[in-house]
């Protein structure tokens, strides 16, 4: 493939990918064909990770990228919490 025809990938699809492994591994976006994965811990590392490059990117994103980032770590984190409840 090209690199014309190849998907860029910019930094709000990184973070979805990661948020899309968070959502995966809190059990509320099963794989294809399979039942909920819950592991916490790595559901928790996926949120570190969108932190890390939040702070990381700080005064280099968009105001759309601020926004996108600060709203999934909000979603996540209330998600992980609710996930960790006994």
């Amino acid at each position: 493939m090209t690199e014309s025809h190849a998907e860029q990938v910019d930094f709000s699809a990184l973070i979805l990918g990661f948020s899309s492994a968070a959502l995966h591994y809190l059990g509320l976006a099963p794989a294809l064909g399979k039942g909920p994965t819950v592991n916490l811990a790595l559901a928790k590392q996926n949120i570190e990770i969108i932190k890390m490059l939040q702070e990381k990117t700080k005064g280099n994103l968009s105001p759309e990228e601020v926004k996108l980032v600060q709203q999934l770590l909000t979603d996540l984190q209330v998600k992980w919490v609710e996930a960790s409840r006994p």
